[in-house]
């Protein structure tokens, strides 16, 4: 859906509307590990919009990177940029993005010692009554407080991940039980600890959402559990590497593969190159017997 909608605002030359469907792309890709192609997508947004002075696609650059260093454990650049599109205390007006990195800021501030920023920024979420737009933002809203109130109730918190319909944002959840979780590890909850976290590793995992889910089982590790979940084989690759190598299977060279993505050559040989060891082979001859077969080569 992302690449038609982009090639419908190239055949009509919508420049400005192609930035939102980017957006969506780039932060897919940070969520799957591809950092290189999220931070390339922000530098083109913030060359894009710096000359023309156009501030809403300067916030999408702030909002990919955020959550891109978040799922490298780079909570100092993911802070500064969710404070770009937001500042702490602050839910800034005509800037949807705001509630988008609401969980960003949060998370990030209280990894990077800013506890006071973080209790600011749960107030303003509270005066405005955040939690009330959305079952998303009340989770959310709800595990800030957690991690940031020091003898907060999470009896609801527990009540409000456990209802039914969350599996509709299967990543979002996955987000709010990896924080929440890491949360119960330092406060010495051992038990409930690593039951939140390893449900969030197994959502990861099944995303593709590689960078959080290495995040999950560092945690999970940190309880005392020594096993994690590596995935393999055909169903470990993300849609879109699915979808390069199978191109690439049919003969397509990096560069047609590239442009019919919309993405640099680079950026394909380099998914190629992770492509390989998760189907078990060597080269790019071996991918059509690979892509075949479920079970993978003997």
């Amino acid at each position: 859906m992302i690449d038609e909608g982009l090639q419908l605002c190239q055949a009509h030359s919508y420049d400005l509307l192609t930035w939102p469907g980017h957006l969506t792309g780039a932060l897919l890709a940070a969520a799957r590990g591809e950092i290189r192609e999220a931070a390339d997508t922000a530098h083109d947004m913030d060359a894009w919009a710096a000359p023309r002075r156009t501030g809403i696609i300067g916030t999408y650059a702030c909002h990919i990177r955020s959550p891109a260093a978040l799922g490298q454990s780079d909570f100092e650049t993911a802070f500064h940029n969710a404070a770009a599109v937001s500042p702490p205390g602050t839910l800034a007006s005509y800037t949807p993005h705001a509630l988008r990195v609401f969980h960003d800021l949060i998370e990030a501030a209280v990894h990077t010692g800013r506890h006071a920023e973080a209790a600011l920024h749960v107030a303003a979420a509270h005066d405005c009554r955040l939690d009330r737009l959305s079952p998303r933002l009340r989770l959310v809203i709800l595990t800030a407080a957690a991690i940031t109130g020091s003898r907060t109730d999470t009896t609801a918190l527990e009540q409000a991940i456990a209802e039914p319909g969350n599996d509709r944002r299967p990543f979002d959840l996955a987000r709010i039980q990896l924080t929440y979780g890491s949360h119960l590890r330092r406060a010495k909850r051992t038990t409930d600890a690593r039951r939140h976290l390893a449900t969030a590793s197994q959502i990861f995992h099944r995303l593709g959402a590689a960078p959080w889910a290495e995040r999950a089982d560092r945690e999970s590790r940190a309880t005392g559990i020594s096993h994690s979940i590596t995935a393999t084989g055909l169903a470990s690759l993300t849609p879109q590497r699915r979808q390069i190598a199978l191109l690439a299977a049919a003969g397509h060279t990096n560069k047609e593969i590239a442009a019919r993505l919309f993405l640099s050559p680079r950026t394909v040989s380099t998914h190629l190159y992770q492509v390989f060891p998760k189907l078990g082979i060597t080269s790019r001859a071996a991918l059509r017997d690979a892509l075949a077969d479920p079970t993978g080569p003997e």
